[in-house]
């Protein structure tokens, strides 16, 4: 099917949708547990234009599983002292242990993207980054480590309408940062930077998986859909919980319900 027939699809059926969310959420109960079974070591990168939806997703992902076995990490700006570090210093010490698996929310590839399109790092910095990064990931790769990464791919029609939601709407408005209004500003140069950043660093060992994310609910199945087939497991079955009795409370008595303090019945 062509982008363009994609595009102009219908919207998937909201019931239809819960049904298959449904399903992969119970299949990545199932991965998360062979991943602790084995003693993998997964990191899956999230990356994309703002308002793409990588954050909906990663919820999606992350809602049914333990968070001491499927982390998220969403960094913010670097310290005084993590700006003299190696580049990379301050992503290593989130990689996971073994029986994890990590999901960034963003990642080295800021200096990629936003750093190189508004001018937050050096042109030097910038190349050796595009010198270093595919040698890292290999480094990572070879160390053991299941590295998958996600594009997510938004027309700039859909991101105006996701912004002016976000605009208007009081509960999404945090989502609106100053850097996402003046990226607004910059698509085309947002879209070579990508472009290059590509050229660089979609590899044989970790190559760059495009979701297009122009249709929220499509892009969640699709890339958790994907994220299952990039790491084959089985169904690990669990032996039957019996429930002891409960023990029986003789000679324990109560304090008195006014000595605590309750929350007040609003609702």
């Amino acid at each position: 099917m062509s982008n363009k027939s994609q595009k102009h699809r219908k919207r998937l059926d909201k019931h239809f949708y819960e049904k298959e969310l449904e399903k992969l959420q119970i299949e990545l109960v199932k991965l998360q547990r062979w991943i602790k079974h084995k003693g993998l070591r997964v990191v899956v990168l999230f990356e994309g234009r703002d308002a793409a939806g990588k954050g909906g997703t990663i919820k999606r992902i992350t809602e049914c599983l333990n968070p001491r076995i499927c982390r998220v990490v969403a960094m913010g700006t670097p310290t005084e002292r993590e700006k003299t570090q190696w580049y990379f210093q301050r992503y290593v010490t989130h990689l996971p242990a073994a029986g994890e698996m990590l999901l960034f929310d963003r990642s080295w590839y800021n200096r990629a993207g936003v750093e190189r399109v508004m001018g937050f790092c050096s042109d030097e910095e910038y190349r050796e980054f595009l010198r270093s990064c595919p040698e890292f990931e290999r480094m990572l790769v070879r160390s053991g480590i299941t590295l998958v990464k996600y594009w997510f791919s938004i027309s700039d029609e859909e991101q105006e309408r996701r912004f002016q939601a976000r605009i208007h709407d009081p509960t999404k408005r945090w989502k609106l940062s100053p850097m996402d209004v003046e990226s607004r500003a910059k698509w085309v140069e947002y879209s070579r930077a990508k472009d290059d950043m590509f050229a660089y660093t979609d590899i044989k060992q970790a190559p760059w998986y495009v979701v297009d994310a122009d249709d929220k609910k499509r892009a969640r199945l699709n890339c958790i859909s994907h994220l299952l087939s990039m790491i084959p497991y089985k169904t690990i079955e669990l032996p039957p919980v019996e429930l002891p009795p409960r023990q029986d409370d003789k000679g324990y008595i109560r304090p008195p319900l006014n000595e605590q303090t309750f929350v007040p019945h609003i609702y």
